[in-house]
């Protein structure tokens, strides 16, 4: 998932919120390194994205698009769903997305010291521009312009996954609309039941 949702799924826990976000900036084991609640946010970031890695719905809005996106098509639904859960935020949540961007960056303002260098730097623009801008599709169309062209060094066609959110628009939404309610589940049930021993 993106980053709106791996915030969303936090809940209310400002040390899951922070681990959550962090979780693809963080790679191998976790060995003491963070908190216990940072740590728990990690994993948890790493069973939704294992969750949604496997799930039909997600399988099936991969399926969605041409052949010739490859392995970013994975990244593509990840952030079409994004978009999809800001458009019709009012649906999932009780407080507005402005609010609750804002309220997620002053919780991971004050976890900084957590918090890797690489999101350190990209979170003004992830929180002034990039999630404010997921309800629309020119949003959406202008942040694929900007991690094809600046984060991913090979040739890639994630500069056209804009349209392709288009042009399969119906079917990707309904997709989202049958994944993100068991995502939830999921994610409320691992969330509750913490961090396992040996983690």
């Amino acid at each position: 998932m993106n980053f709106l949702a791996h915030l969303f799924l936090s809940g209310d826990t400002p040390e899951l919120l922070v681990g959550n976000l962090m979780g693809d900036f963080v790679k191998g084991k976790l060995d003491g390194r963070f908190p216990p609640g940072i740590k728990q946010g990690i994993l948890l970031h790493r069973e939704i994205d294992s969750f949604a890695g496997q799930n039909l719905h997600f399988l099936r809005s991969k399926h969605r698009l041409d052949p010739s996106f490859g392995l970013y098509r994975g990244m593509l639904v990840d952030l079409f769903y994004d978009h999809f859960l800001a458009a019709h935020w009012e649906d999932y949540a009780d407080v507005s997305l402005s609010l609750f961007i804002s309220k997620a960056w002053r919780v991971l303002c004050d976890h900084k010291e957590f918090l890797p260098d690489r999101l350190q730097r990209i979170m003004p623009i992830m929180f002034k521009e990039w999630l404010p801008s997921y309800r629309n599709l020119r949003g959406i169309a202008a942040v694929l312009h900007r991690i094809s062209c600046f984060r991913v060094k090979r040739a890639n066609r994630l500069g056209e996954g804009a349209e392709a959110l288009s042009r399969h628009y119906g079917g990707l939404y309904r997709d989202f609309r049958k994944f993100f309610p068991e995502l939830l589940a999921f994610s409320e049930i691992r969330a509750r039941l913490g961090v396992r021993p040996g983690d």
